[in-house]
């Protein structure tokens, strides 16, 4: 059987491919407040802003492919059964081929009602005041927005509590609960840590291995670290 390697990957791995994020700049993302486009109260407060918001940040990830980083992952596939964790809402992880996808904080190429959250479209075009459930409820970006909750939750950290390796890339490890995963893994699991400006981990009970790069060349890296245990 292959060994399961589960992977949380964050903004980093997705900036390389040009999709911009707002980590390093003080709150702003695409010259937004993150609290205008990206909480419910935003929402309530002007929703043509967030229609218009989504609907960009779709149309900009239509001209970004996937990177190297992507790519390794899913070619980790042939030895290992890698689970990938996300925090990005873009799809270039399933672009890239990787087969076992769960998005925390949803996708941008989703929408959903804003009554029943278990009604969930597929959406690759703009979303307008005026498209509806099947209730005539207005549809909504299928994202999780700060101070909702993550329904996706339970069943990350059932993933990872199952994990032969477990691996962070391009996450700045602040943002919760995602951040809190790497509490759920075994003791003896080791633990790959790639970022640029990595933070310490504190109180980490695992075998740790910090490289200290961007996604793409980290993952080569690891790549050669993880085939050496086959």
């Amino acid at each position: 059987m292959k060994k399961k390697l589960v992977v949380l990957t964050g903004a980093g791995i997705s900036a390389e491919s040009g999709i911009k994020t707002f980590r390093d700049s003080d709150g702003l993302w695409e010259g937004h407040n993150v609290m205008d486009v990206a909480t419910p109260e935003g929402w309530h407060k002007n929703p043509a802003l967030v229609l218009d918001f989504y609907n960009q940040r779709r149309k900009q990830l239509k001209e970004v492919e996937p990177n190297l980083g992507h790519q390794i992952l899913a070619e980790l596939e042939k030895d290992f059964e890698v689970h990938i964790i996300t925090q990005n809402v873009d799809d270039l992880h399933e672009r890239a081929g990787s087969t076992n996808v769960l998005h925390l904080h949803g996708e941008l190429l989703k929408v959903r009602s804003t009554k029943n959250p278990n009604y969930i479209l597929d959406w690759q075009d703009d979303l307008n005041f005026g498209d509806f459930d099947e209730n005539k409820n207005q549809l909504r970006p299928h994202i999780v927005w700060f101070g909702e909750e993550v329904p996706a939750l339970d069943e990350a950290i059932s993933i990872t509590q199952n994990a032969d390796y477990f691996a962070v890339i391009g996450t700045s490890l602040q943002v919760y609960p995602a951040a809190g995963l790497i509490d759920f893994t075994a003791r003896e699991t080791p633990i790959f840590y790639i970022d640029p400006k990595p933070i310490k981990i504190p109180n980490l009970r695992n075998p740790l291995d910090v490289i200290p790069e961007v996604a793409s060349e980290g993952m080569k890296i690891l790549k050669k670290k993880l085939t050496a245990f086959i």
